[in-house]
């Protein structure tokens, strides 16, 4: 999807995804310390990176879409915290390396293969040894629910795919499974959920 379409789709009030952050994240607060440095990546309207903040991690919340942008500063100030954000395409961004101590990777699927793998590498370089990687997708199954995200089986994730993908870290958590979400009008209903935490 292009940065205009994507702006289009978040152009509206109300929260497309909610602003609640997603429960699979919140299930990991366990992990998550003061101070920490965190990633949120392609954190659309900021729900789950203000939350993060809100566990008093240090945000960088980036995203392609300006109109969603807007919306997360909009939903920071609400809450009363501080996140960076910044506007950026990461097929382009530069990630860095070592830089952070998680990374959020919540519904990314509108990645292609050969952009997933660019973005998996780039996820994996950029944490610190010793980093958490938290990341929930869609399975294939997701297909026949219909309930959110993109309509093309090669986006989706299955548990080898991220067994491969993530098989120089230390896997801690994965699994498959379908449950229903409600996160806004774009994620309802029952869902074939994946669910990755990692280790560097």
């Amino acid at each position: 999807m292009s940065n205009n379409m994507w702006d289009e789709r978040y152009s509206g009030e109300e929260y497309l995804f909610g602003t609640d952050p997603n429960v699979f994240l919140v299930s990991q607060r366990h992990l998550l310390k003061p101070g920490m440095s965190c990633l949120a990546v392609a954190d659309g309207e900021g729900r789950n990176g203000v939350w993060l903040a809100q566990q008093g991690l240090n945000v960088l919340s980036v995203e392609a879409s300006a109109a969603a942008l807007n919306k997360a500063k909009k939903l920071a100030q609400q809450r009363g915290v501080k996140v960076d954000f910044e506007l950026a395409d990461l097929l382009q961004w530069d990630w860095g390396e070592n830089r952070f101590d998680v990374v959020a990777a919540i519904f990314i699927q509108f990645a292609p293969p050969g952009l997933r793998e660019q973005m998996f590498d780039g996820i994996k370089r950029c944490l610190k040894p010793g980093g958490l990687l938290l990341l929930q997708g869609y399975t294939p199954r997701q297909l026949e629910y219909k309930t959110g995200g993109p309509p093309v089986a090669e986006n989706m994730y299955t548990e080898a795919l991220l067994r491969n993908a993530f098989g120089d870290m230390e896997i801690l958590h994965l699994r498959e499974h379908d449950d229903h979400i409600g996160e806004g009008t774009a994620h309802h209903g029952m869902s074939a959920l994946i669910d990755l935490v990692a280790k560097k």
